[in-house]
């Protein structure tokens, strides 16, 4: 059992405590039992060990052997180079993962510092952290519940607990034992949790659950559990460095047994094969990836999109799943009234939020004037009402009930004014309470006193008169009506006036409760923002599935889904009753085939978001609430709201929407797909040319030749063609069909079957070309140095080319406009121009053992290398032929 089972003798026999609450010998023996009632208590962070995790990737290891081996060499230009990378590599992650555990620590910021308990008979203040269970709390307006709290005392008690459940409303809480088992928290109206806040009437109950034990107290601890999920982009850097690593080792190997097979020198072969794998090794790859979703970040905060780790602007990518929250995320987190009746006609109210701007409209869309009727619906709601609409700024706000705050806008949105009230003057109020089910007011006009009452219809039909129904209406039609309102996700309200005697100065709920004309009904939700009607289109054109999961009542998810064109099942949403049910397996099923989830607790959140995952998919998370945070955390990516965000789901999250606007995620999507393509572009242009140096030796090994290239060239090479142009693909702009190609496969590392058979074709093209040059130079009697810087030449040129090649993986490079990429062109541009400069220059040409080349040598050059992009628009045109075939 539960403690919203238990009643309250059950409780007080339980925890050893009473009405009069705790005594202060008690307080402290179960202070050194329980501990304090918090939260975020943590241990140091350990910089060390963190610093120290920095330097575990393979690819850091690989750049670490690189930058001593240059050392060694006496490059210590590239060495520099090198050192820099992983420098900055691991200060950025050494700062991300230093700020991991803020998302725990925030939580402290939710609970209260302090509270109004019952000790030893007496009513005190007391510092929250004191309580313990058994402790008596009294609960009142504007208050933040300091633990968890079975009630015992109700009196109009509201509570706000939208950022724990997601449930739009305030929830009405009551004293009475429930006995229905595997209740949501939403559904558990006897129990208050901490960190919720009250936002009408009083309560008193009894502490049941203090700190880590509290509901918030387990969201902590989720958080703490989940550590740090790796991006998917992290992984497959990892496993690239990982074959990177296998491929250099291997080929430095081979060309070392090699040489000293064929009689080269120890030392010669020595220092070739290292250069050999520093070449290979494309050291530029891991500021090329921290450049990329750098401009990423910075493209997107255009969107109002505020990453808070780079990891997240490619993993946004490769999505597949988007598992968003409802309320405040889908929805505007406003009441709105959408629909009016009288009885007779049904008109449809535009405009979202609290903004009293609108149009009425008939079931044919067409813009009729309101018939006094439902003018006089309308009046109802906005008299009938202790809240207020007001202006802050740019906004409007509601002071009191949302619900009646609806109303309001909705008779403005009519043309009525505030005047209203004037000319309808309150005499007299008989306020809302749960058990009573309805308001009613007293006003007086034109000499006239009349009795307004509004609340559920169920609970107003049996003091309307059948005789005063307007139009000839009946019971039947009006429920006909309210259940049709109420299919479709409203809450629905109904309105009802009597006449009453000109003497008449108070109101009872004798008054309210007969001979009541029924005037009409109003329909209201939180409807989904229209932006994200959008947003969910263009997020399942680009193959994304999108999954709600909420706290609010299922009927109500449903609607808004289907609203959103989110994929619903036929018979509704799946609950947290029926969730809690389920083994894993049967979850497992379900979530591969149900899209709205609601009434859903946050342990049962982090369920769908794990099973997901054990799927293959790559599962990003939006939320706003505490109830968010440890999905937020275990998901490949969690997107918090800016605005309406609690500061615990923004520490837990990847990526703020500063506007709260869910749209912001596709541009997102489509900035991560644009990442990746440049990642891969980037390794396309790096890892040919290290092959090219390793095929272009064993040719010349083979063939009896010299070696076309001495340490020193290789790593000019490497130097000049990876030292620029690989970190401008970071810049290049998206290609056209980004945004509507499906997801990546999960299992696709970031060198694809294609990209490997087209490195292969390319690497052995520059390599025969590079060979070529190089034979026919000494088969025509040059000397060795110049016939090496012919081939040296001749293999940067290549690279030039590549670089072209690489802007785009299927289109035509003739396609693309040359001048999109400024960076690129000029990287392109210096790249030559240190070429000749090694070339020609005297003191360049001793460290590189270079001699000047001859304009016809020149042209030899280039003409050779410029094959690499007719070879590349042929394997192009030839995959685009058998692509439209299959089709």
């Amino acid at each position: 059992m539960q403690w919203y089972q238990k009643t309250e003798e059950a409780i007080f026999a339980e925890l050893e405590t009473s009405a009069t609450g705790l005594t202060q010998k008690q307080v402290s023996e179960r202070l050194a039992k329980y501990g304090e009632n918090v939260v975020g208590d943590e241990d140091a962070v350990n910089y060390f060990e963190i610093l120290l995790h920095q330097l575990k990737s393979p690819l850091v290891v690989i750049l670490l052997i690189a930058a001593a081996v240059t050392t060694l060499l006496g490059e210590f230009i590239d060495a520099g180079v090198i050192g820099a990378v992983v420098i900055l590599n691991g200060l950025i992650g050494f700062i991300q993962e230093s700020k991991a555990e803020q998302s725990v620590r925030s939580l402290q910021k939710m609970v209260t510092p302090k509270a109004l308990a019952i000790r030893d008979g007496k009513e005190m203040e007391i510092d929250s952290r004191t309580l313990q269970p058994g402790d008596i709390v009294i609960l009142f307006s504007g208050a933040m519940v300091p633990a968890d709290i079975r009630l015992i005392e109700a009196n109009e008690l509201r509570i706000d607990e939208s950022m724990l459940t997601g449930e739009s409303l305030p929830a009405n809480k009551l004293p009475e034992l429930i006995p229905e088992d595997d209740l949501s928290p939403g559904d558990q109206v006897n129990m208050s949790f901490m960190g919720t806040i009250v936002v009408n009437g009083r309560g008193k109950g009894i502490v049941t659950e203090t700190g880590l034990k509290t509901m918030l107290g387990g969201i902590a601890q989720d958080i703490r559990s989940i550590g740090k999920v790796a991006a998917p982009i992290q992984e497959k850097i990892e496993r690239l460095a990982k074959a990177i690593g296998v491929l250099v080792l291997s080929a430095a190997s081979l060309l070392f047994i090699l040489g000293l097979a064929l009689g080269e020198s120890i030392k010669n072969m020595f220092l070739t094969a290292v250069a050999v794998s520093v070449a290979t090794v494309p050291e530029g790859l891991p500021i090329v990836v921290t450049i990329a979703m750098a401009v990423g970040v910075k493209r997107m905060a255009s969107y109002n999109a505020v990453i808070r780790k780079l990891a997240a602007v490619e993993t946004l990518g490769s999505t597949t799943v988007i598992c968003s929250d409802k309320t405040g995320t889908l929805t505007v987190n406003r009441m709105t009234v959408t629909k009016i009746f009288d009885g007779k006609d049904e008109m449809t109210i535009t405009g979202t939020g609290y903004i009293p701007e609108g149009e009425f409209t008939t079931a044919n869309g067409d813009k009729t004037p309101l018939t006094e009727s439902l003018q006089h619906v309308l009046r109802i709601g906005l008299l009938c009402n202790e809240s207020r609409l007001v202006q802050k700024d740019d906004t409007w706000e509601v002071e009191g009930d949302p619900t009646e705050g609806a109303l309001i806008v909705s008779a403005l949105k009519s043309g009525m004014t505030m005047d209203e009230k004037k000319a309808w003057p309150e005499i007299a109020i008989l306020p809302f309470e749960s058990d009573r089910g309805y308001m009613a007011t007293l006003h007086e006009h034109a000499g006239k006193k009349f009795l307004f009452v509004k609340g559920g219809h169920d609970r107003l039909l049996t003091a309307c008169d059948p005789t005063l129904f307007p139009y000839g209406t009946t019971i039947d039609l009006i429920d006909e009506e309210a259940h049709e309102m109420a299919a479709k996700g409203l809450r629905v309200l109904a309105f009802a006036v009597k006449e009453m005697p000109a003497e008449t100065t108070t109101v009872s709920d004798a008054d309210a409760m007969n001979g009541l004309q029924f005037m009409g009904l109003q329909g209201m939700m939180d409807p989904p923002r229209p932006e994200a009607i959008e947003a969910v289109a263009n997020c399942q054109s680009a193959g994304i599935r999108v999954v709600m999961i909420t706290g609010d009542h299922a009927d109500t998810a449903y609607a808004i889904a289907r609203m959103l064109g989110i994929n619903t099942a036929h018979d509704g949403a799946v609950t947290g009753t029926r969730l809690a049910k389920m083994t894993d397996q049967e979850l497992s099923e379900i979530v591969q085939e149900e899209s709205v989830f609601a009434r859903i607790a946050p342990d049962d959140k982090f369920r769908i978001i794990n099973s997901l995952k054990e799927h293959g998919e790559i599962v990003a998370v939006t939320g706003d609430g505490v109830n968010d945070a440890p999905a937020l955390r275990t998901a490949h990516i969690g997107v918090s709201m800016g605005k309406g965000g609690t500061d615990v789901a923004r520490e837990s999250s990847d990526m703020v929407l500063i506007d709260d606007n869910f749209s912001s995620i596709f541009h997102a999507v489509r900035e991560g797909r644009i990442v990746f393509d440049n990642l891969r572009k980037a390794i396309f242009f790096l890892l040919p040319t290290g092959l090219a140096a390793v095929w272009s030796i064993l040719l010349t090994m083979i063939f009896g030749l010299p070696i076309p290239f001495v340490a020193a060239q290789l790593l000019w090479i490497n130097l000049v063609t990876n030292g620029l142009q690989d970190v401008a693909f970071a810049f290049e702009p998206g290609e056209k069909d980004v945004g509507d190609r499906p997801p990546r496969p999960t299992d696709e590392g970031i060198i694809n079957s294609l990209l490997l058979q087209r490195t292969v074709i390319v690497s052995l093209c520059i390599a025969l070309g590079v060979y070529g040059v190089f034979s026919a130079a000494l088969e025509q009697g040059v000397n060795l140095e110049k016939a090496r810087t012919l081939a040296m030449t001749t293999m940067v040129f290549f690279q030039f080319f590549q670089a072209i090649n690489s802007r785009a993986e299927r289109a035509s490079i003739f396609t693309i406009n040359p001048f999109s990429n400024h960076f690129l062109l000029v990287s392109m541009i210096l790249a030559v121009g240190a070429q000749i400069s090694v070339v020609y220059v005297s003191s360049l040409q001793w460290v590189f053992r270079t001699q000047p080349l001859s304009g016809e040598e020149w042209g030899i050059c280039i003409s050779i290398a410029s094959i690499i992009i007719l070879v590349v628009e042929i394997e192009k045109a030839l995959r685009r032929t058998i692509r439209q075939k299959a089709l």
